[in-house]
Order: C-alpha cells, then sequence, then structure tokens
C-alpha cells in the first residue's frame, strides 16, 4: 500500500472541498482507478475510524487524512471498479456499516436536465426533489434540487444528525441542479437543504419540489412516495370526453380546515373529510367542489394563499395519500374536484423559495417586479424557463398524480399587469412600454396549452378581476386559454344591489342588467365567494337588508336568481344555509343554526335549486351562447322585476324565471310569454317549505291569448315581495294540444 499522502486528490481540489466550496465531491470520494489499483476515500463526521468491505469478505482498513473526517485506501491490484461497504466506527462508539453515495452515477439523466432548462420536462416533480428508488441494486433515496448561485450544497436531515458536512451534493455541469443518491435513507425521513452562499454563510432550505411537509410551524420536508391506488378510472375516462361548457356546473368553495370540526376544535382528517363532505354534497345537489389551497403553507391566517409546498398537500390534515383518498372518495360519490392554486406570489419565510441560493432565483431582484405590495410576498420571474417549469410541473402534478378535476388560478390579473397594485414610479413597463405583463402572458399560455393537451376534460378557471379580453379563450384565438373565468364584475354588482333596500334599488337595476351585457364574452363562473365574507364585510345574508325574514327573502331570491342566469355557479360554504357572522378560517360554520326553520328552510331551497338546474338543460346548455337566454322584462326599475326565459339547445325546452326584487307584492302582474298553454310552476322562493309566505301561483298559469311586451301570449303572475319564480315553458306537445 502507498502512503496516505500519494493517495489524495491534488491539493487545490482537496482545499475547496475541505472548505466546503467544491461542486463535485464525486471527483474527491468513492472509488476511483489509478495505475497502481482503485482508490477509495470516504467523508464521515464523528468518526473515529472507517472501514472498507469488499462483497467477497475483503476487509481493507482505511487511513485517516490528518485533521479531517476523510478516509481513504488504496487497493492494488484492482484495475476496475467494484462494489464495496463501508464499515464506519463512529466516536460514540457505534458501528454502522452502508453503502457509499459517492460510488453512484447521476440519478437525473442527461434528457432530465436538458428540458429542464428549455422549461418543457412534464413529469419534472418525478425526478427532483426528493425520490425513493433503487441504483444498481442498492435502495436509497435520491436528492435533486436547483440552486445555480450556490458554491456549496448538502442534504441533511435526521438520517445525518442534520449535520451540514455529511452529504455534499453534486452539481450537474452547469445546469445549477445538484444531486445526491443516498442510500439507506428510507420513507418518512425528515430533510433540508443546506445551501452554502459565496460570502460562506448558509441557510436551510425546505425542498421545493417535497412530496410531503412537516405540520406547521415545523418546516422539514419529508421523503414520502405514494402508494394509493385510485379506484375513479370511470370517472376520469368519462371526464376525458366531456365539454364543461355545455354541462350543468354547481360548485361548493370549501375551506377544509373550517367547514366542520371536532367538538374540541380539531380538525377533521381528509378521510373524515370524504365521507362528511360527500354525503353533504350529494344531498346538496352540488356538481362539484372548490377546495380553498390545499397545498402546504406556513400561515393560516393566509388560508393557503401564500404556498410553501407545491406538490405537498398540508399535513394538518393527513397524508398526501389521505388526500388522494379525499378526491378519489369524491370522484366515487360522482362530485368533481376544482382545487385553488397561486401561481401568482410566495411567502417570504426564510426556509422556502425566497432568496433560495442567495439571489433571486425563483423571484424578481427589483422589488418593482418581484414583491407584491399587498401580500407582502415574492412574485415568480416568469422569464426563466426553470421557473416556468417548476409551476408547470406543480399544476400536472395535482391533475394527474392527484386526479383534480381543475385549477381554478388564484390572483391572474396581478401577474397580467405590472402596475397592478402599484402607483407611478413603482412598476417597470415591459419592452414596448407597456403594462403588460409579456412573460406571465406566455406562461400562462403555455400552462394552458400544456394541460389541454395532457389532461383532456380538466377545467382551468382564472379568478381575473378585470376586463383583459379572452381570457376564456383558445390559444389560437389569442386567448389565455383558460376553460372559465370568474365574473368578479357580477359578483360585485349583484352584492351591491341586493344590499340596498328595495325602496332604493330603482337607482341600482343597472347593476342586476349591465352583466347580460358581456355574458358571452368569456365562459363565466358567477361566485358568491369567501370575498365576499372575509375582511369585515359580514355575513351573505348580512349584507340582506330589511328584517331577519326579509334577510332571508332576499337570500333566497339571490340564490334563485343566480342559479337561472347565464353562467357556472359558485357558492362559499355557509351561505347555503345563512351562516350569520364572518367566515372566520379557525373555527367550524355555525351548523346548530339548521334548527332554525328560516336557516332550514334556505339550505332546502339550495338543494333544490340545484335538483331543478340539473334537470333542466334550459338552464346550462348554453351558457356559452347568446341563443340560450332572451330578455322578457329588463327594463322595469320602479318595480325592480326583470323576467327572462332560458332556452336547451333544441330550443324547446325552456324556463322562464320572474325576479320581484321589490318589498312589495305585484299581484296580477303580467309578463309577455312566446307560446300558449300551462307554464307550470318549477319553484317559488316565498314557497312556506323555504321559509316564505306562501304566496304564488297554485302550480302554474295558463298563457292568455294578450299580446304583450313584444310576445303574442302573456301570464297575468302573483308575485310575492322579494321573490323569484321559475316556470317550465310549454314544450310543441303542450302548445299543439292548446291550439
Amino acid at each position: 500500500m502507498s502512503e496516505a499522502k500519494d493517495l489524495l486528490p491534488p491539493a487545490p481540489d482537496l482545499e475547496r472541498f475541505l472548505s466546503c466550496q467544491h461542486t463535485d465531491p464525486h471527483s474527491i470520494l468513492g472509488a476511483h482507478l489509478t495505475s497502481d489499483g482503485v482508490v477509495v476515500r470516504a467523508w464521515r463526521p464523528a468518526c473515529a475510524a472507517m472501514t472498507l468491505l469488499g462483497n467477497e469478505g475483503e476487509v481493507w482498513a482505511m487511513v485517516r487524512h490528518s485533521g479531517t473526517d476523510l478516509f481513504q485506501v488504496l487497493v492494488e491490484d484492482r484495475h476496475e471498479l467494484f462494489s464495496y461497504w463501508l464499515e464506519a466506527e463512529l466516536t460514540d462508539g457505534r458501528r454502522l456499516r452502508c453503502r457509499d453515495p459517492y460510488s453512484f452515477s447521476p440519478s437525473m439523466g442527461e434528457l432530465d436536465v436538458h428540458l429542464f432548462a428549455e422549461g418543457r420536462h412534464q413529469r419534472l416533480h418525478e425526478v427532483m426533489g426528493a425520490h425513493r428508488r433503487a441504483l444498481d441494486g442498492v435502495s436509497g433515496t435520491a436528492f435533486s434540487m436547483w440552486a445555480p448561485n450556490t458554491v456549496y450544497v448538502s442534504v441533511v436531515g435526521d438520517f445525518n444528525a442534520w449535520n451540514d458536512r455529511a452529504h455534499p451534493m453534486r452539481l450537474l455541469g452547469g445546469s445549477g441542479i445538484w444531486e445526491l443518491f443516498v442510500p439507506e435513507v428510507e420513507e418518512g425521513a425528515h430533510y433540508k437543504y443546506c445551501v452554502r452562499l459565496r460570502d460562506q454563510t448558509s441557510r436551510l432550505k425546505a425542498d421545493p419540489y417535497a412530496c410531503a411537509l412537516e405540520v406547521p410551524p415545523a418546516t422539514a420536508s419529508i421523503v414520502y412516495s405514494s402508494r394509493y391506488r385510485f379506484t375513479d378510472s370511470r370517472w376520469m375516462a368519462e371526464r376525458a370526453e366531456s365539454d364543461a361548457r355545455t354541462r350543468p356546473m354547481s360548485i361548493y368553495e370549501v375551506h377544509l380546515g373550517s367547514w366542520r370540526r371536532h367538538a374540541d376544535g380539531a380538525m377533521l382528517t381528509y378521510r373524515e373529510l370524504a365521507g362528511e363532505l360527500a354525503d353533504y354534497v350529494s344531498e346538496m345537489g352540488f356538481t362539484h367542489v372548490e377546495l380553498m389551497p390545499v397545498m402546504e403553507h406556513p400561515f393560516s391566517g393566509s388560508w393557503g394563499y401564500q404556498i410553501s409546498g407545491y406538490f405537498a398537500p398540508s399535513s394538518r390534515q393527513g397524508s398526501p395519500d389521505d388526500f388522494r383518498f379525499l378526491i378519489d372518495h369524491l370522484h366515487r360519490r360522482g362530485i368533481g374536484v376544482l382545487l385553488d392554486w397561486v401561481p401568482g406570489h410566495f411567502p417570504t419565510d426564510e426556509f422556502c423559495l425566497g432568496r433560495f441560493d442567495g439571489t433571486a432565483l425563483y423571484e424578481h431582484l427589483d422589488p418593482r417586479l418581484g414583491f407584491h405590495p399587498d401580500w407582502k410576498t415574492y412574485i415568480f420571474n416568469y422569464g426563466r424557463p426553470q421557473v416556468r417549469n417548476f409551476l408547470l410541473s406543480s399544476a400536472l402534478c395535482w391533475l394527474r398524480d392527484f386526479h383534480a378535476d381543475g385549477l381554478r388560478v388564484d390572483a391572474v390579473a396581478s401577474m397580467l399587469y405590472l402596475d397592478y397594485s402599484r402607483r407611478e414610479g413603482e412598476w417597470i413597463p415591459n419592452v414596448y412600454g407597456g403594462r403588460e405583463n409579456l412573460e406571465a402572458i406566455r406562461f400562462l399560455r403555455e400552462l394552458n396549452q400544456f394541460v389541454s393537451r395532457l389532461c383532456p376534460g380538466v377545467l382551468m378557471v382564472a379568478e381575473e378581476s378585470t376586463d383583459w379580453p379572452g381570457v376564456s379563450r383558445p390559444v389560437d384565438e389569442d386567448g389565455l386559454g383558460f376553460q372559465f373565468k370568474w365574473d368578479m364584475g357580477w359578483m360585485h354588482d349583484t352584492v351591491h344591489y341586493f344590499s340596498a333596500d328595495p325602496l332604493m334599488r330603482e337607482g341600482r337595476h343597472r347593476d342586476l342588467t349591465f352583466g347580460m351585457l358581456y355574458a358571452w364574452s368569456e365562459n363565466f363562473i358567477m361566485p358568491l365567494s369567501h370575498d365576499e365574507v372575509v375582511h369585515g364585510k359580514g355575513s351573505l345574508i348580512g349584507k340582506m337588508p330589511g328584517t331577519r325574514s326579509e334577510q332571508f327573502a332576499n337570500l333566497r331570491a339571490l340564490f334563485a336568481y343566480t342559479w337561472a342566469r347565464p353562467g357556472k355557479k359558485l357558492v362559499f360554504m355557509g351561505g347555503e344555509f345563512g351562516q350569520r357572522r364572518e367566515w372566520n378560517f379557525d373555527d367550524a360554520l355555525d351548523w346548530r343554526l339548521l334548527e332554525r326553520e328560516g336557516h332550514a328552510g334556505l339550505k332546502r331551497l339550495v338543494r333544490d335549486l340545484n335538483e331543478t338546474y340539473r334537470r333542466e338543460p334550459a338552464l346550462w346548455e348554453d351558457d356559452h351562447r347568446p341563443e340560450g337566454f332572451n330578455w322578457i322584462d329588463a327594463d322595469n326599475a320602479s318595480d325592480n322585476v326583470i323576467a327572462f326565459m332560458r332556452t336547451a339547445q333544441d330550443r324547446e325546452r325552456a324556463l322562464l324565471c320572474v325576479c320581484n326584487f321589490s318589498g312589495a307584492p305585484h299581484p296580477a302582474y303580467r309578463i309577455g310569454v312566446p307560446k300558449p298553454g300551462f307554464y307550470a310552476e318549477l319553484l317559488n322562493t316565498d314557497s312556506a317549505y323555504y321559509g316564505g309566505g306562501n304566496r304564488g301561483n297554485r302550480g302554474g298559469m295558463k298563457a292568455d291569448a294578450h299580446p304583450w311586451q313584444g310576445f303574442p301570449y302573456s301570464l297575468s303572475l302573483n308575485l310575492a315581495p322579494l321573490s323569484v319564480v321559475w316556470f317550465l315553458v310549454p314544450g310543441r306537445e303542450t302548445e299543439q294540444q292548446a291550439i
């Protein structure tokens, strides 16, 4: 055996390695062929002695390099590399036998690295992060992360006593990707990355691609492999063939942490929620649930909208597979699942994405581009292909790996405009001098194209609060490529109208009718969302004017009007039964209110609205086309009345909706109709069954041959105050009988 000094790598390389500045520890450690045999070097802090063990029982004592934790030995007369074990005698007397992490080839292929650099890797989260796998027949965990501007990265965890010198990672060329395969690291191991900056300071960072994270306020990442087997193949196959524009869609928006809780205030787990939520949503007739962000987040008060785990469901309510069970169970019950997703900004907490490698890596450095003044968060740099790929992979992960049926993309307007919520001088124009964020626009279009191609039938929904054109138009038609857009303008106009005393509504009549001027410019969802019951706005029923009974009547009328007009429906949890206090993310809804008749009646109404809505194609088949809607009476502001008709695609099935939003009854109110025959009363919000005064039209009304409002026939209706009535328009068979 040669002298120990002859086994050492060149002095500059060794010095860089020992000072934690070497980007390729595999060139120092592991087995290396020389003219004299195979040199094996190993690195183990807190080690008293190290032994090299061959697979055939050979034993070689390794020599410590003076004053370091580097051990080495020359195995003479060996002219090819061989597999081996390391046995370490630790300073506390324990002996550990392990495979050498530095004896393996990279766990990431060149194609993976290339696609990541171009921003086109469709399965990036399956190679980045921490993944259990076997290399050369040895099981362990492959770690990989992106930090191009740092000088040293190591993986630390409970498997190496969180020692930042125990497992240095290697940099894969100029990609900025650091990688290491660590044998024997098991499922459930906690870990982070130690990132050493150029000024030799270091920081611990959670894995951006982690599949699981600790329960906050703890922040470690967790090695996790899904073992879940979905049972929703039929649902997924049918989803791929569906066109949501011509299907009924009634969405129940839910915050899982506060929908219901145990008696002691503890949150329900994902598996506990599965049965209870599915039962309730099925009872109520909603077609979908939309979950406020389930992605891991450090601050519960952000409601999940400041994400730290773009690939990990919050561990507050269970494991990733527990969350998969929730989605699978909802699918088995015929309920779709939409997830809120936030690619616009992320929190500044030290442990997550911000200043990840000491530079503004995922965000812009200039605060005029990279810092959000409203939410005090960082803004993604969409100009970097690796950042776009990170977000693209996150979206595809939730859609493909978790079987989500769609993503509602939060705060799209903040992404589209460089001057969003900024004053003059606080933003930087684009290359053409405009306010449009060209890089964000490119990302959104790219995202929606990828999703459309790879996940047919999935819904991409934009929460976009401005009049940006073509949000829900295809990219090849110069749109952003979303399938739907929340109609925020309608939400604000409608709540503004209904919050007024009926005596004052005449002056707000345009709030009711203006939305129909642009109703088919996008594919809209009509949201009565959480945005209206937070930040001191009170509850939905609390916005309604008048006495307690008038508040219920107003809210019943609002719901029936919303379900009848064009656009898909969304209501935030609690609104459907008249939750009275403002929503609190840290407390369950007030379910005991259902013991009171007004609240129970309101809940019955929403259930019946959904049932009738799903049964009547006139209410949803032509949501996206003007042919499915006709005004009957749009301009009677003084009486606070509107009336309109919805028509199915066959033009035979139709529904008449008449709304009296005044506080006074309108007996013998005449409404023009296109056909003779009997107009059956399908629903009346003033029914005693819903808590009303039971004033109506005794089940329906036969049309008179009395021309009115440009129609050849008309109805003389009894309209209760603060009420909405739905009638089934006679079809061809009924019309022939009448003639």
